[in-house]
């Protein structure tokens, strides 16, 4: 069943890559008591990803915080070192938390997967953005497969 607005966000570990390595990221800590918005794309380093998902929301990251965001969040099927390398690459420190759902899990308890076998991805994240208050969904955009527009930054400000 997929996740919809007003629904508590589920709990899972995510990783985050930090100087010391990968570190646990608990979804209530995250989400609890704070603004997050947060995308989620197919795969790091993927064309689109890299050269507008991403990117769009490095270039916005002080428009989000002006609108009461506490953090912006980018999610990806993938490990905590290639989301870190990614993060560096894309110059996201400091503006954008890059975390690995290495086995899918969040993706899954979202009811947000995708099957990328065709593609030699298998299980991923479909392309999707999600605004949560205190853990709650309160805006939920999901792409149609292939497409990015209302995943997008500009789209996310818009509904702030």
């Amino acid at each position: 069943m997929t996740i919809k607005v007003g629904d508590s966000v589920p709990h899972a570990v995510l990783t985050k890559m930090t100087a010391d390595g990968p570190a646990p990221v608990d979804t209530n800590d995250l989400f609890g008591g704070r603004t997050v918005a947060l995308f989620a794309v197919p795969g790091a380093f993927t064309p689109t990803c890299s050269a507008k998902h991403l990117p769009g929301f490095i270039e916005k990251a002080g428009e989000f915080h002006g609108k009461g965001v506490d953090e912006i969040v980018c999610l990806s099927v993938n490990d905590a070192f290639v989301m870190g390398a990614w993060g560096k690459s894309a110059g996201a420190e400091g503006k954008i938390t890059m975390l690995a759902d290495g086995n899918g899990d969040f993706a899954k308890a979202l009811g947000l997967t995708m099957d990328g076998s065709r593609f030699g991805m298998g299980l991923r994240s479909q392309r999707f953005s999600m605004l949560v208050k205190d853990g709650k969904v309160v805006e939920l955009n999901i792409e149609e497969p292939g497409a990015f527009k209302v995943s997008s930054a500009e789209h996310m400000l818009a509904q702030l």
